[in-house]
């Protein structure tokens, strides 16, 4: 649980170096026995449509990819890739229950889950928020850089995480991290799985996966995903349901061309869910200690949340290995919420303190976005190199509407008597709005030099033109720039598994986020430098990377409090710079084993050598691993580990005594266990335990207020796949 503390500033130590780089250089030495090739081979649609039914290479049931292309659009090795990057596969979703992002994100290296209240989660990555969630590579920024609901996995392949900068890709560098979602896509022969799935707290989930030819020629393929989950909470109140709903059609125009198509759909139905959360100090500056299960949420407290994406994409095969790719994507975000926010500090001897802020929030966010690039080889030198060269363009429009409710600062009684009991007012005390509008227009381009057969160079630059025009809360928001974002890898292959790397990229963030004023923040400029080595065996099955970054930010928005008069969150600007190291691997040890994890440490300065951004840990470890035996054929066991080290936030306020105030979440780990076994060649099951020892502790402190995470929890989930 917190506790009161002055933490002191302490350096970032490199004693781990060492054993991390021990373990990368390694790993070939854990390997008992020869790994089977976990090529898929059943018959699918090559993604870049040359042949019908081509065969791919696909995850299997690994915990590693063999190809990416979140870095460049080029299909790399992770090893070829000039920077970091980890891949949560299918099949480790579904070994470890995560369906949703957060539970996603929570098990990757270097990857911070804040989770400020139970419908809205900020990222972190190397101290610095994530704020770029693509799918198939193509995306726009969180408008207002967080997530609100959550993303369900049901409709993806598997996530890739490509830490450091991505200007690129994202078109705005930003040296924390970019989430790219890989869709499912139909198959060429039919298959499918339907799952059940229940757990603690009347966890009930259905998944439907549906999949194969619509023709006789298998020309035509589609596939069809659904999902629905109805679940309580371990907080008082707290109920969600969710439906997904995705479709995807592909068809083959001629032997060159492939057109598809599909669309998704996501709606979240939230009853008592928090605006705000717990106070975390009384008035004398103690920490605050309430059951787990506590929510300050009013009983007719809700939040919908309804997430709607379409996309249309054309590859076409243009001959001497050179193709085209365009998509145009649409996507729309609606949220309806009634929700009570609860300000104050409570005395520490009767609770009392608090005070009531119901408000009414109504959003429309429409996003257009498409890209066009070609990729192909060409020669120089009497040499193979690769070229990529795209165009993208983008518009976000955002409209928002607040409405407040009558009876704000109405005294409270204590959250240990709270029961949420509270009358839902008119919301007509008082209106605010934001509307703003962002236009994105970029050319880009990236090449890989083949400068010897053991060294790679990759150079790239995109030149992006930014518009952004609007009110936010009153304030105009009007922001116009063109800025281009360089970026420049090289890749030594110095033995037969290992590569050194090194890339370097300039940053270039506008931010929507606005002062106390309202008034949206100056963009983010800065650099980001990286070098590590990757090791790579037995056909790309296996992969690790260990790696050194440094990443510096000059006005990056930083949480600085909450605006009771506009009920908004307001920030400031900080220059800071991150560096340390991680270690990452990812893949089959042994053809029964398999394995994802890493370890990062960093630390968080400004220019004078302060400590800022406290709240994100300096060390974090994350485990996921799992193991079949021979002598029990079918039976899978494995488990997860997440640990991060202590945490603080300066409340920026004093006690009565006039002492400053810390609130500290001490380090702690978080142990799952899995189980599951094989019924023959249809039916499985899995069932998952999270947080084993029960662990009681506040995951986040990015904001001055804080609830706790779940206590021990399971589901049991029965698959039969076709």
């Amino acid at each position: 649980m917190p506790s009161l503390a002055s933490p002191a500033r302490r350096p970032l130590p490199y004693r781990n170096l060492v054993l991390a780089l021990s373990l990368a250089l390694s790993a070939p030495l854990l390997h008992a026995e020869d790994v089977p090739d976990s090529t898929d081979t059943t018959k699918v649609k090559n993604l870049e449509g040359v042949q019908t039914t081509a065969t791919v290479t696909g995850d299997g049931d690994s915990y590693t990819t063999k190809a990416t292309e979140s870095a460049t659009r080029l299909p790399l090795s992770l090893r070829e890739t000039p920077q970091s990057v980890s891949v949560v596969t299918e099949q480790q979703m579904k070994d470890f229950n995560l369906t949703n992002i957060n539970a996603v994100l929570d098990t990757t290296t270097g990857v911070n889950v804040e989770r400020v209240e139970t419908d809205r989660t900020y990222y972190s990555a190397r101290g610095f928020d994530i704020t770029n969630f693509l799918v198939d590579g193509v995306g726009l920024p969180f408008a207002n850089g967080e997530q609100e609901g959550d993303i369900d996995t049901a409709l993806y392949q598997r996530i890739e995480v490509l830490r450091g900068a991505n200007g690129l890709l994202s078109f705005t560098g930003n040296p924390s991290a970019t989430i790219n979602f890989v869709r499912k896509r139909p198959t060429a022969d039919a298959e499918g799985s339907i799952g059940l799935s229940v757990g603690s707290w009347d966890n009930r989930r259905l998944d439907v996966d549906l999949s194969g030819p619509l023709n006789d020629a298998k020309s035509v393929r589609g596939r069809f995903i659904a999902a629905g989950q109805d679940t309580d909470s371990y907080l008082d109140r707290y109920n969600l349901r969710k439906q997904v709903l995705g479709g995807i059609v592909e068809a083959d125009l001629s032997s060159s061309t492939l057109l598809s198509a599909g669309i998704s759909y996501q709606k979240n139905k939230t009853h008592g869910g928090m605006w705000g959360a717990l106070p975390l100090y009384n008035t004398d500056g103690t920490p605050t200690d309430y059951d787990r299960d506590t929510s300050t949420s009013a009983d007719w407290s809700r939040w919908n949340v309804a997430d709607t994406r379409a996309f249309v994409e054309l590859t076409q095969q243009l001959g001497n290995d050179w193709s085209i790719k365009a998509s145009l994507n649409y996507r729309r975000i609606a949220e309806d919420s009634e929700l009570f926010y609860v300000y104050g500090t409570p005395d520490a001897q009767t609770g009392l303190g608090l005070y009531s802020y119901p408000s009414a929030y109504t959003s429309k966010e429409r996003q257009y976005f498409a890209d066009v690039y070609a990729t192909g080889p060409f020669e120089l030198f009497n040499r193979k190199h690769e070229l990529v060269l795209g165009a993208n363009w983008a518009e976000d429009n955002v409209h928002q509407l607040s409405g407040y409710g009558q009876g704000i600062g109405t005294p409270l009684p204590p959250l240990t008597e709270w029961t949420g009991d509270y009358p839902e007012p008119p919301f007509d005390a008082s209106y605010g709005n934001g509307d703003f509008h962002i236009k994105r227009k970029t050319l880009y381009a990236t090449a890989r030099w083949n400068v010897a057969d053991a060294l790679t160079l990759i150079t790239g630059t995109s030149v992006t033109h930014i518009e952004q025009y609007g009110a936010n809360y009153g304030v105009p928001s009007n922001y116009e720039k063109t800025q281009s974002t360089p970026f420049a890898g090289l890749v030594y292959d110095f033995a037969e598994h290992y590569s050194a790397y090194a890339s370097y990229a300039q940053l270039f963030n506008p931010q929507t986020l606005t002062d106390i004023n309202n008034k949206v923040l100056d963009p983010v400029t800065g650099a980001n430098v990286e070098v590590g080595v990757k090791g790579e065996w037995y056909d790309g099955r296996l992969n690790a990377t260990f790696a050194l970054f440094r990443a510096r930010q000059d006005g990056l928005a930083d949480y600085a409090g909450h605006n009771l008069a506009t009920n908004q969150d307001y920030y400031t600007g900080i220059d800071a710079t991150s560096k340390g190291y991680e270690f990452d691997v990812s893949g089959q040890i042994t053809d029964h084993w398999q394995l994802s994890g890493g370890y990062t440490q960093l630390g968080i300065t400004d220019p004078n050598g302060n400590n800022v951004r406290t709240y994100v840990p300096r060390r974090m470890f994350r485990l996921a691993t799992s193991y079949r035996f021979d002598a029990l054929p079918g039976f899978k066991v494995g488990g997860t580990l997440r640990w991060q080290d202590r945490i603080y936030r300066d409340q920026q306020d004093v006690a009565l005594d006039g002492s400053e105030i810390f609130t500290t979440q001490g380090s702690y780990a978080v142990l799952g266990l899995m189980a599951g076994y094989d019924f023959g060649q249809h039916w499985s099951t899995t069932f998952n335990i999270d947080n084993v020892t029960n662990r009681k502790y506040i995951p986040s402190l990015y904001w001055s207020q804080g609830f706790y995470a779940a206590p021990r929890n399971y589901m049991l989930n029965v698959r039969y796949s076709f």
